[in-house]
């Protein structure tokens, strides 16, 4: 029997984040252990008179193609997904996994290589996201395998997401607007300024948005969400950055990140662990060394780091950063790349809007005209 929050997640997926309606063409897309939440996803898509896709991966298969192919392989493409990108009108995808580290061993090439091989589609996919022909959501399915990569127990994990999405509440969806409401506030301030700088713990960064708009980030695409991101002037970031937590890339951890940046670009970089990936990654592509988002996390119910950027990028009072594809419309970046890494705000931490201090130890500031 199905936890009866699944039919709620469904349900604050398929009406408040896409608003899937009759002649939608929808593509529901996770992992086989997924199954009930594809099940309940299907039958509500079809319900609101949508015609329904399915792409279900499978963990061994993906594991031979990644670890058989050849560069040429890897990097050609998936022409499946690049035909949808261009034709569908919803995309929900779950992250529910039966093992997070199934491709940590694969070499860091092959990571590289394969990423080469999603630029296409996610180019169409993006153009297609910023002129809003298409509505996608993302979330979280609790297993066993990415409740052990947490920490907790199935049941304290199932907790824990379904909180996250404020399924509690009595009602949810008029939850996400309030939080909305509250973001909307900030956003216009934070569209009012041109030039940021974040400080913490062995972290100083400049970096100019020249009033690029930032995004309310409300549930319409991440459930579950809550931040607020833009995209900087791609020539505009310097200082140095300490990242507070491993950064996750494909089951592989980089501890203690360190990057200097100048003019936008990552000119240094180093990890007490996993380096060479680090490197890799910053070699995508002519894109991948820059930065494509800068971004305040919101869900001061989401507290606790669980190697799951989904939730973690969330976390109130931490922000992030990603080097790769911008995003926001305004953004110019077009790595085939895009990696969150996260820094704690809690002790220290200020952030400074055209030079005044907005937020600080973790908080939007009291008294702050917004």
């Amino acid at each position: 029997m199905n936890d009866p929050r699944l039919e709620k997640l469904v349900s604050l997926l398929t009406e408040y984040s896409t608003g899937i309606r009759k002649g939608d063409w929808v593509v529901v897309e996770a992992e086989d252990v997924c199954t009930p939440w594809i099940q309940e996803t299907v039958k509500a898509a079809v319900e609101k008179g949508a015609y329904v896709e399915t792409e279900i991966t499978n963990l061994a298969v993906e594991e031979i193609i990644l670890k058989s192919s050849s560069d040429e392989q890897l990097a050609h493409g998936h022409p499946t997904k690049e035909f949808y990108m261009e034709k569908i009108d919803v995309w929900l995808t779950a992250w529910g996994t039966a093992n997070v580290k199934n491709l940590s061993n694969l070499p860091s090439q092959k990571i590289r290589q394969s990423i080469l091989g999603k630029k296409k589609w996610r180019q169409a996919y993006l153009q297609r996201i910023n002129s809003g022909s298409l509505k996608w959501c993302g979330c979280q399915v609790p297993t066993h395998a990415d409740a052990q990569e947490a920490g907790m127990s199935l049941s304290e994990y199932e907790d824990f997401v379904y909180n996250a999405c404020l399924l509690d509440k009595p009602d949810p969806a008029a939850a996400w607007r309030e939080l909305s409401a509250w973001q909307r506030k900030w956003k216009t301030y934070l569209d009012s300024k041109s030039v940021f700088r974040f400080v913490s713990e062995d972290t100083d960064i400049t970096v100019r948005t020249d009033k690029r708009g930032w995004e309310n980030c409300d549930g319409k695409m991440n459930m579950p969400d809550g931040e607020l991101c833009a995209s900087p002037v791609e020539d505009s970031m310097e200082g140095l950055i300490r990242f507070t937590y491993p950064g996750i890339y494909q089951g592989k951890e980089i501890e203690d990140i360190r990057l200097e940046i100048k003019k936008g670009k990552v000119i240094s970089a180093s990890a007490s662990r996993g380096e060479e990936l680090l490197q890799e990654l910053l070699k995508t592509d002519e894109d991948a060394c820059r930065f494509g988002e800068i971004a305040i996390g919101t869900n001061y119910g989401i507290q606790k780091f669980t190697k799951n950027m989904l939730f973690d990028e969330k976390i109130g009072g931490t922000v992030h950063f990603a080097i790769g594809g911008s995003v926001t419309p305004e953004g110019k970046n077009e790595s085939s790349i895009h990696w969150d890494m996260l820094c704690a705000m809690q002790k220290g931490g200020k952030i400074y809007a055209d030079g005044q201090l907005f937020y600080e130890n973790g908080q939007f500031m009291k008294g702050v005209a917004v």
